[in-house]
């Protein structure tokens, strides 16, 4: 049994670390209310410009340069992790599909597999895999920025109308609640419309466009995608948080659990400690 210094030692140092645990849960709790909020206004706007876009669109025969479907010989994937741990599976869940999914193109070589990493800890595993990074987006990862995300998947399209690359393709974590996360996976480029004949009958509105379909889809078609990036990139920093807050939240109980088990040893060898000195008293007197 563990002596009553070294138990001592051991409740002293969970304690020490619990202070720290839960500290960092209620910093990542903070920092989940303001994300969950960008991203609980921000995916109703989006989602709705996504629809507009789709019904103008589907069943139409106009054409873009974002619709083109070309065989995939040049590739670009966004990834999108954190810059710090301790956030439970959050980022090994990211790194682990992204490298399954670079996996798919063996076909391709390397220096056609484009990677933009939004975020440290992909960055530095991917290059540890020996892939290209396509520039730094770490600061973008903890302070999401629409002036950014709008630069980065300006790059993107025009990489893609220049068929520089044929394919765009999106890795995320996808905020569903504060317990869970789901890992998505998203084709960016080319735009991917649902089939005309799958829609229902009557989904399709009659919109009165001003001005004609083909000038509002010039405007409208890069303001759908680079809301779209700037969407995924707030619902991964939502997801984050949140992943932080349960990892520090669970981290916190099992330093109860550990803290209650440890007094519990203490005490009771505290207890055997002061009987072997009353039982040696006691032995003393009747010598």
């Amino acid at each position: 049994m563990a002596s009553l210094k070294e138990v001592k030692g051991r409740i002293a140092t969970v304690n020490n670390t619990r202070k720290i645990t839960s500290a960092m849960k209620m910093v990542a709790s903070a920092k989940l209310h303001k994300a969950q909020t960008a991203i609980t206004n921000m995916l109703p706007y989006e989602q709705r410009l996504h629809h507009l876009l789709t019904d103008f669109l589907v069943g139409s025969d106009i054409e873009s340069p974002y619709l083109t479907v070309r065989e995939t010989k040049r590739v670009a994937l966004v990834v999108f992790s954190s810059n710090s741990s301790l956030c439970g599976g959050f980022n090994a869940n990211v790194i682990k599909h992204a490298t399954q999914l670079l996996a798919t193109y063996k076909g391709i070589s390397p220096e056609n597999i484009l990677v933009y990493p939004v975020g440290k800890k992909v960055a530095d595993a991917l290059i540890k895999q020996g892939y290209a990074i396509q520039g730094d987006f770490q600061h973008m990862a903890d302070k999401p920025s629409f002036a950014e995300a709008a630069s980065l998947a300006q790059q993107l399209m025009d990489m893609f109308v220049k068929g520089e690359v044929d394919k765009v393709e999106l890795l995320y974590n996808h905020f569903k609640s504060m317990a869970t996360q789901v890992l998505t996976h998203e084709v960016y480029l080319p735009l991917q419309l649902p089939d005309s004949s799958a829609l229902e009958e009557g989904a399709e509105t009659d919109y009165l466009l001003e001005p004609s379909r083909e000038e509002l889809l010039v405007m409208l078609l890069p303001k759908v995608l680079r809301m779209k990036l700037y969407t995924v990139l707030l619902d991964s920093n939502a997801s984050e948080h949140a992943a932080r807050t349960m990892a520090m939240q669970i981290a916190t109980d099992n330093a109860d659990e550990l803290l209650q088990e440890l007094t519990l040893m203490y005490n009771k060898t505290r207890q055997q400690a002061i009987t072997n000195e009353l039982l040696d008293i006691v032995g003393g007197t009747m010598a």
